[in-house]
């Protein structure tokens, strides 16, 4: 914090105390808590036009589990927490069957909760990736797979019908961003 050179945030969001701490002081970032309502979004529209499809148990509930990026990053916390708000708030019951980060954890779900999993929401691309790999291995249906930050490989597995959706963290547009500033 050296005077008259801005402070800059890439990696994370920076909360309230750090703007009032200096007025020279800036972040250049994707708004998470909206990368989590668009992908809430998502969810709720393959619930809502295929319902029947997706609730493999007819129980009316959906069943998911939610693969987190790093512990405790705000942006992580922000995806989750908005992308499940929107899916309540549209009056979608739901029953969370696990959720902790990527790590492999797949792997443990598919091996505890099997063909219960109606919907994997990841925190991003590369984790709902390795989400649908995990179930390649197994005979069961693919459930409804969904991700953050629309990377070619995401963007290809959604023309190949195995990722639903993903959501554009504009990753050129932030780096511009930060190259203007």
């Amino acid at each position: 914090e050296e005077a008259g050179v801005p402070l800059i945030f890439f990696n994370r969001q920076p909360v309230a105390e750090d703007m009032e701490r200096w007025d020279q002081l800036y972040y250049v970032g994707a708004r998470a808590e909206e990368g989590g309502i668009l992908q809430g979004q998502l969810v709720l529209k393959a619930w809502l036009s295929d319902r029947e499809r997706l609730d493999k148990n007819g129980d009316g509930i959906l069943q998911y589990v939610m693969l987190e990026g790093e512990p405790g990053h705000q942006d992580a916390l922000l995806r989750t927490e908005y992308s499940i708000q929107v899916l309540s708030e549209a009056g979608v019951e739901l029953e969370k069957l696990g959720s902790d980060t990527g790590n492999w954890k797949m792997g443990q779900w598919l091996e505890e909760f099997g063909d219960q999993i109606e919907a994997v929401i990841a925190n991003n691309d590369d984790m709902a990736l390795g989400a649908i790999d995990a179930y390649e291995q197994t005979d069961w249906e693919l459930p409804l797979v969904v991700g953050v930050d629309a990377t070619a490989p995401a963007l290809q597995a959604v023309a190949e019908g195995t990722l639903y959706g993903t959501v554009l963290n504009d990753a050129e547009g932030i780096a511009r961003a930060m190259l203007d500033l």
